[in-house]
């Protein structure tokens, strides 16, 4: 059963066709670049995947699931990584962990210590005096210490510097390792082939081309 099955996946905002008949089949354990520059359709499939917006078209299923209909079902198994980190100003980073355990009912918490430590997160500092980076680390470190099956991550090291990539590409391999399946969003080629199984490419709301290294994973154009 696919992790994320998407077929003639379509959305419409009025006149404007942000995603147009997609189709991916992403299976467990396998680590997906969703690559395409901003305004191609990648957070709208996001949004999709998650059951935030109902598709225009087509349908999406997580685990077998149906995304829309059921996404309480859905997000117990996913963990989400925004590409804009928005959280509480006044909370400081350790009581938004805090509390973000707390809605997802399920963190692995000495993981979560562990976590702090390789990104240097200082959990005592109020959200709205963090850098974006260090918001974006509030997010990475609470999604990642979930162990959810599924992580959508949409443009993940937005923010980070050079030696914070760099654990955040240890730590999602370790999540591969540990059978976890992570779909990546992002407009940053060097970024999806360093971690990705294959590799998506979306231009104007259409997934042009996917690439991956093993024959069933042969190229395609549309």
């Amino acid at each position: 059963m696919a992790a994320i099955y998407a077929e003639g996946l379509t959305k419409r905002y009025g006149a404007t066709l942000a995603l147009d008949r997609l189709d991916l089949s992403i299976e467990p354990g396998e680590v997906y670049g969703f690559l395409g520059p901003n305004g191609a359709g990648k957070t709208t499939t996001i949004r999709l995947l998650l059951g935030l917006h109902r598709p225009s078209a087509g349908r999406v299923s997580l685990f077998g699931v149906d995304a829309w209909s059921n996404p309480v079902v859905t997000h117990r198994r996913v963990a989400h990584v925004p590409g804009e980190p928005a959280l509480w100003p006044t909370m400081t980073g350790g009581q938004t962990l805090d509390f973000l355990a707390r809605l997802r009912g399920e963190t692995d918490r000495r993981y979560r210590d562990e976590l702090v430590d390789a990104f240097e997160l200082d959990t005592t500092k109020k959200v709205r005096a963090l850098s974006k980076g260090n918001r974006q680390k509030v997010h990475l470190i609470a999604a990642l210490a979930t162990r959810a099956d599924l992580l959508v991550l949409d443009e993940p090291i937005s923010g980070l510097d050079p030696l914070m990539e760099a654990v955040f590409r240890d730590r999602t391999l370790e999540a591969k390792r540990r059978g976890q399946t992570v779909f990546l969003s992002s407009h940053i080629l060097s970024e999806v082939e360093a971690l990705c199984d294959r590799v998506g490419i979306l231009r104007e709301g259409r997934l042009i081309e996917e690439r991956g290294p093993s024959p069933t994973c042969a190229t395609r154009n549309r």
